[in-house]
């Protein structure tokens, strides 16, 4: 059992470390206008990532669901839309919380902001959709059409559109450049990459977390599953 879960508790140790290493290492980012906020894209950036990955098994669910009809992969699919809608919420707020001490305000008219926004509304109208049909088969067969034509969506208002706009105020949007052309020094990448490997992990444990719930509630599938 330990070795089976190896992946959830590197998941804690991979947050726990650029959580703790994030804030007190030596400021990895003199040289930009940012300054010691630059720490936040330890906490920000990795929930958007947790985001699209869940919502990317969400919408390979989906297809799944609509060439098998297997009710286990329209659970998988809802519960990873949930989990990736709550880690989009959170990645606004660390956002926005970076906007007010970098930008002077909580929010601006950003192709970025304005895109990931959309996402999650996007997405929220998709929980909404399953919780106004009471027929599980309907509920099932509507959502998983409705999860194949978002997931297309999201990626153009977020990734898609902002790098298309003409300018943008987030680094790697717009007539911007990415961090990766910043003279950074490896302090921010060593707690980066694990925050978002750790991210992740922690993300999916949730969702499987709540997959099993489901599964115990529907009594139609063993704890292998």
């Amino acid at each position: 059992m330990i070795y089976s879960n190896w992946w959830k508790y590197t998941g804690v140790v991979l947050v726990l470390y650029s959580l703790i290493g994030g804030l007190l290492f030596v400021n990895p980012n003199n040289l930009l206008f940012l300054d010691e906020t630059v720490r936040n894209l330890n906490y920000h950036v990795p929930m958007w990532f947790a985001m699209i990955s869940l919502l990317t098994i969400s919408v390979a669910s989906s297809i799944l669901y609509l060439k098998t009809f297997n009710e286990k992969y329209d659970i998988i699919a809802s519960k990873s839309a949930v989990v990736a809608v709550f880690f989009g919420l959170m990645g606004l707020a660390t956002g926005s919380f970076w906007a007010k001490f970098s930008w002077g305000t909580w929010w601006t008219t950003d192709y970025k902001l304005n895109g990931a926004a959309i996402g999650e509304l996007i997405y929220f109208a998709y929980l909404i959709l399953r919780s106004s049909v009471e027929e599980p088969s309907k509920k099932a067969r509507l959502s998983s059409v409705y999860s194949i034509f978002a997931f297309p969506l999201f990626v153009v208002f977020t990734l898609i559109l902002p790098k298309l706009a003409s300018n943008s105020m987030h680094p790697g949007s717009g007539d911007t450049v990415g961090f990766n052309k910043y003279p950074l020094n490896n302090n921010l990448r060593i707690t980066f990459y694990p925050a978002v490997l750790g991210w992740i992990a922690i993300s999916w444990w949730i969702t499987t977390i709540l997959i099993r719930i489901e599964f115990l509630k529907s009594n139609k599938y063993s704890d292998e599953n």
